[in-house]
Formats: structure tokens, C-alpha cells, sequence
């Protein structure tokens, strides 16, 4: 059974956000559904869980998870814990590295955390195995490793890198004629170029021209220059191919690229750009010029909608009273979107427990049953989320996606705004394109 099945847009959940998402909103929100927690003291005992994420690192950092990883908690406590219990959050610098990953998996069992929820890492062969020893589920990753698209511990909120670089390739194969692809020189960067070409196969597109680059320059004209020219079909990047696009997935320094792309004297207005949300993102836009930023009129796809959408005021709402000014906690970053729903799915799977221990094994057992068959409500910013073995897609080298659906948006006048309502499904896409292999 393949993810086609639910290929609707869930109009029906995001029309109905304001009680949808009440499981999560904060007590002034809920007391409209007549739904307000109590604010007594949790009386069972604590449920202590981790999250990792990557800090001042010379490429990917992602402050931002655990910060609103500890402002959820402060919430949550406040308002008498998760079904009575205390929820306790422990951090770690997961540094971007395959030694700090293995730390931050040998520091959680050492204090037999519940789960690892809403993270950050590239490097799921450092930590995945650590985690299955001792029986800890890894509860809504960012999606950057394969490893979380595959063990059996691994529970996805979103159909990772694979989703979004399919999905770009979707939403690109409507007006762009010739595509370059300017993506990391690494393990997972390898498999970006065969994704892209999936999402144009489309729309009959020919293949992406495939730019390797490093993650962590601190200029990129030679590749700038090597994008213009795939994109143009000349190679002094002066030819008139129309549709010609450049998109870019390099994470923190996709900015830097596309400040040496803009340099290019052939590089005008004909050339369109995009990313996948990430590398760009409302913050980035913001920092360099709002409406005048270099990248208005981009196409950027991302997992769930934009962040002006209603269904996100739970969680503003959350960061406004509890996460003290916190810098880090930018809620138009996917990150901190991601482990906001990450949480959320693990409120849910804790209260389905009732008075039952929560565990590593109790909580993979809930979430195998799809929590009782009901699947999870997160508001409308996802479709309902279960990992029963029939709500799996048939992706066969990620066969714990879950989740294959993404957004296409667009920025215009200085703000991502949709370029469609509702979801676009890639599963076919995905699907398809690893039967090639």
C-alpha cells in the first residue's frame, strides 16, 4: 500500500486548526474549545527524553531544535505535565560530526531517556545502532540521514531530503526548460541530482545539470559559473534558453552561493532561482532585503505550510511565553517546526498510554498501533502521522517514510506564501524513482 492513497490536501483538518491543533496550543488558545489543562503539579513519574542538534559548526548549525525542545517543556510543566508527568529535556551538541553524534547516542542511554525527539544529524550511522541497542525510539528527525528512513526505531514526521529535493524537482518541472542543481559534495548530497530529475520526469523534463560544491565555502563563483552555464545550455552562461533555472541546496551556505551566483555579469533577471526550505527560509530573506532581497520570485519547497499560516499560532504563541527571547527559537525555521511536531506527536503517544509506564519499549509499541488506529492529529501541519506497516509508503530504500507530502511556495513582495493550497504528494515520484535502481 503506497502513500497515493492520501493524496488529499486534509482541508478539512486546516479549516478546523484552531481546535485541530488544541492538543498543543497553550491554555489561552484552548480555552475557547473548553480544553484547558490543568495547571497542577505533574504527579507521576518524569518522562525524560533528548534532543541533539548541530552548534557553532563552520556549516550546518541548529540552535534552534533544542532551544524549542526546552521552551515546549517549560510549557508543558507549567501547565501540570504530559498526563501528569514531568516532562525533563536534555540537550546536546551534536556538532556536526560523525565522533559528537555517537556522544550525544551514548550520553542518552547512559540516561535511559524515554526517546530522542525532534533532532538534528546527518549522521545516523554514528548514532541509529546506539539507540535500537538500548530500545529508544527516535521520535521526528529532521530527516538528514537515511538511517532515519529505515530503522525500525525511527518514526519521521517528514519525508526528509528526499522529499523536498523530489518535490523542488516537482515544482520546477512547470516553466523551467534547463535545471542546474547546485547540491553538497557529500555521501547525502550523491543522491540529490537522481531526486531532482524524478520530481522533473514530472513534467517531462530533461535531467538537472549536476553542480557539486562544498558545505562549508566561503565563496562560490567557480560554481556560479558552472550552474549559469548548465542552466543556459552555453558556456559562457549568455545563452537564450527559455526557463533556464538554478536551484540550490546547500544548507547555511546557500545565501553564500547565490551572493556569488548574483555577481555573475550573465547571471539576470532571465535565470530563476530556487531551494527547499531550509536553505531558505523567511529569516534569510528578511536578512537580505525583505521585498528587495535577491531572492524574491525564488521557488522554495518545504514539508508543511508557510509560517504565516494559522495552524503555526499554537506553537508563536508557545515561543512568545516561554521561550524568554531566545534568539535561537525562530519560528520560520523548518527546524524548530520540526521538533514543535515532534513533541507534539509525543504528547499525543504519552496520554495514549494512560497510567501505563512510559518506556522506550512502551512508546514504540503505541506508536507501531498508530496509536490505537487513530493516527496523529497535528493540526493540519501534517497529514495524520502512523507508522503502522499499511501507512507506510513503498519507498523501498526508506521504508519508514511516513510522509511524502510537501509545499510549494513562493517568495513574493518579501514573504513565503504558498503557490498552491494544500499538500502536493511526491510519493510516486519517490516511489519510482529508487524502483530505477
Amino acid at each position: 500500500m503506497t502513500g497515493r492513497r492520501r493524496s488529499s490536501s486534509f482541508r478539512s483538518i486546516r479549516t478546523a486548526v484552531a481546535c485541530a491543533a488544541a492538543m498543543t496550543a497553550t491554555g489561552s488558545l484552548l480555552s475557547g474549545c473548553g480544553l484547558v489543562p490543568s495547571a497542577s503539579g505533574a504527579t507521576k513519574d518524569p518522562v525524560t527524553v533528548m534532543t541533539w542538534a548541530p552548534e557553532g559548526t563552520s556549516a550546518t548549525n541548529m540552535p534552534g531544535m533544542p532551544a524549542m525542545a526546552e521552551a515546549y517543556a517549560r510549557w508543558v510543566n507549567k501547565q501540570g505535565g504530559i498526563n501528569g508527568r514531568e516532562l525533563n529535556v536534555i540537550t546536546c551538541n551534536e556538532r556536526n560530526d560523525t565522533v559528537s553524534a555517537g556522544r550525544c547516542a551514548r550520553r542518552a542511554v547512559k540516561e535511559d531517556v524515554a526517546a530522542v525527539v525532534g533532532s538534528y544529524s546527518q549522521h545516523g550511522r554514528s548514532f541509529m545502532s546506539r539507540l535500537e541497542g538500548a530500545g529508544i525510539p527516535y521520535i521526528g528527525g529532521y530527516g538528514a540521514s537515511d538511517e532515519e528512513f529505515t530503522s525500525p526505531h525511527s518514526y519521521p514526521v517528514n519525508g526528509g531530503n528526499a522529499a523536498l529535493v523530489a518535490g523542488s524537482g516537482r515544482q520546477l518541472s512547470s516553466g523551467c526548460e534547463r535545471v542546474a542543481l547546485v547540491r553538497p559534495d557529500t555521501i547525502s548530497g550523491d543522491q540529490m541530482p537522481s531526486l531532482l530529475d524524478a520530481g522533473l520526469a514530472h513534467g517531462d523534463k530533461p535531467h538537472a545539470v549536476d553542480v557539486r560544491a562544498p558545505e562549508d565555502a566561503t565563496q562560490y563563483t567557480e560554481h556560479a559559473e558552472l550552474a549559469l552555464a548548465g542552466a543556459t545550455g552555453s558556456a559562457d552562461g549568455t545563452g537564450t534558453v527559455s526557463g533556464a533555472c538554478v536551484t540550490a541546496a546547500l544548507g547555511d551556505r546557500t545565501d553564500t552561493f547565490f551572493d556569488s551566483f548574483r555577481r555573475l555579469e550573465s547571471a539576470g533577471e532571465h535565470i530563476r532561482i530556487a531551494s527547499v526550505l531550509g536553505s531558505v527560509q523567511q529569516s534569510l530573506v528578511d536578512r537580505t532585503g525583505g521585498a528587495d532581497s535577491p531572492f524574491e520570485g525564488a521557488l522554495v519547497t518545504g514539508w508543511y505550510p508557510p509560517a504565516n499560516d494559522p495552524a503555526w499560532e499554537p506553537m508563536r504563541e508557545v515561543v512568545r511565553e516561554h521561550a524568554f527571547g531566545d534568539n535561537d527559537v525562530d519560528v520560520t525555521d523548518p527546524g524548530v517546526q520540526t521538533t514543535w511536531i515532534a513533541y507534539t506527536v509525543l504528547r499525543q503517544v504519552i496520554e495514549s498510554l494512560g497510567d501505563e509506564p512510559v518506556t522506550g519499549h512502551t512508546l514504540r509499541q503505541a506508536l507501531d498501533d498508530g496509536v490505537g488506529g487513530k493516527g496523529i492529529d497535528t493540526g493540519g501541519l501534517t497529514p495524520p502521522l502512523s507508522w503502522h506497516y499499511e501507512d507506510l509508503l513503498a519507498v523501498r530504500d526508506f521504508p519508514r517514510t511516513a510522509n511524502a507530502m510537501v509545499t510549494f511556495q513562493q517568495v513574493r513582495d518579501g514573504r513565503l506564501v504558498p503557490v498552491r493550497e494544500g499538500f502536493v504528494n511526491v510519493a510516486q515520484s519517490l516511489e519510482e524513482r529508487y524502483a530505477d535502481d
